[in-house]
């Protein structure tokens, strides 16, 4: 796995918007955020623009995300916030540049699609908070992201769940926002589960829609082959009007109990306000106890 350099004062970070168009208010605070670190910031062309849902055409996405790529003076990419957009750029891009002059690449939610390719190329990223959430952020994400970028070490906690499932397990953290990791399974983006620890999220989804997630990577075989599960924040879940009758969090035992696996519930990574940075890519270890769950990174 390539391990991106990590930043220095006096570095630059490139901010784009691949997905959803974002306001002018969000990004300049990112903008002086990153600033204050004493990193150099610079704006994508169409960063701001809006063409109906997203920033701009997919061409033009496709090229503000891809001048990033290909500078080398370009020390990481800040993707400005989610929605939807990512999937119609990935397999156009020219990825070839992060091999050659690997760099962070940052973001969540819909970000897990490029997250996923950066996986198959064996690059580390970041999924974190991005430009959307930098006013609303807690302390505790802004500092792990700049703890992730700098190099500097941290871990990460979850609480004492009375569902969790106790262990510990090793692997190569994987995963990202639900809906795209299912999307993605039988595609050419499919993830390799193998002896991972899965990381999942998610937001706005009906319960039942979460089950049917479920099942779609039991029947897959994902819960065999990760040797551990965490489950970040599921928020704004949706009930039908007749109700489900299931929480999330007993859905995922009935697939994952049986296994042998640790799983670690109410992890503080997703669409909330203490969406704590993770480093895709990296060895970790998991440890869940009846006090709490921690996620270490090893060298």
């Amino acid at each position: 796995m390539i391990i991106p350099p990590n930043l220095s004062p006096g570095d630059l970070v490139y901010i784009s918007a691949p997905a959803k168009a974002i306001e002018g208010a969000n990004v300049r605070t990112a903008q002086h955020t990153l600033e204050s670190w004493g990193l150099r910031v610079q704006i994508a062309e169409h960063c701001l623009g809006r063409s109906h849902y997203f920033s701009g055409p997919d061409e033009a996405r496709r090229a503000d995300l891809q001048q990033g790529i290909d500078s080398p003076e370009v020390k990481a990419i800040l993707c400005a916030r989610g929605g939807y957009g990512c999937i119609r750029l990935v397999e156009s891009l020219n990825w070839a540049p992060m091999i050659e002059h690997p760099k962070w690449l940052i973001g969540f939610s819909d970000v897990t699609v490029f997250h996923q390719k950066l996986s198959q190329l064996k690059i580390a990223s970041i999924h974190g908070i991005m430009p959307l959430g930098f006013n609303e952020g807690s302390v505790e994400a802004m500092e792990t992201l700049k703890h992730a970028l700098f190099g500097e070490p941290y871990f990460i906690a979850g609480p004492n769940c009375k569902e969790n499932i106790r262990g510990q397990a090793s692997g190569e953290l994987i995963g990202g926002n639900m809906s795209i990791v299912c999307s993605l399974l039988g595609t050419a983006l499919s993830f390799d589960f193998e002896d991972k620890i899965l990381f999942l999220e998610d937001v706005g989804e009906h319960i039942y829609k979460i089950d049917r997630m479920l099942y779609a990577l039991k029947l897959n075989g994902v819960f065999q082959q990760i040797r551990g599960l965490i489950l970040g924040g599921f928020t704004e879940m949706e009930d039908t009007d007749i109700p489900f009758g299931k929480s999330i969090k007993q859905l995922v035992l009935e697939q994952a109990q049986a296994v042998g696996i640790p799983v670690a519930f109410d992890f503080p990574v997703g669409h909330i306000q203490d969406n704590r940075a993770l480093m895709f890519g990296r060895s970790v270890k998991l440890h869940v106890t009846e006090e709490q769950s921690t996620l270490n990174y090893l060298k």
